[in-house]
């Protein structure tokens, strides 16, 4: 886990500045997490009770379910720069409608 940690690591670092990339290896990272969940992980899953309260109880002591995190576009455009010029009006967002202007 070690050395999977670390490569992963470095391949944020060496990406470090470049969001098209970095948002490449976050993809990647999460179709290998939807493959080991419903591969592998699925087919380990424990088939008794005793087995089933053991796995539950490990999730409880080790912090929960795996979840990857996904950005809202809200999120994303929280990092926008404003506009230089007042005056010039923004087009609308796909979800919102237009605005009365």
């Amino acid at each position: 886990m070690v050395a999977i940690e670390k490569a992963v690591r470095e391949a944020a670092a060496a990406r470090q500045g470049d969001a098209i990339a970095l948002l490449a290896l976050l993809r990647l990272l999460e179709a290998l997490h939807r493959e080991i969940e419903t591969g592998p992980f699925t087919a380990a899953l424990p088939q008794t009770r005793r087995d089933l309260y053991n796995f539950l109880l490990d999730i409880e002591a080790q912090g929960g379910w795996p979840y990857i995190y996904r950005r809202s576009l809200q999120q994303l455009l929280s990092h926008l720069q404003p506009e230089a010029s007042e005056g010039t009006a923004s087009p609308p967002l796909p979800d919102q409608p237009p605005s009365a202007s």
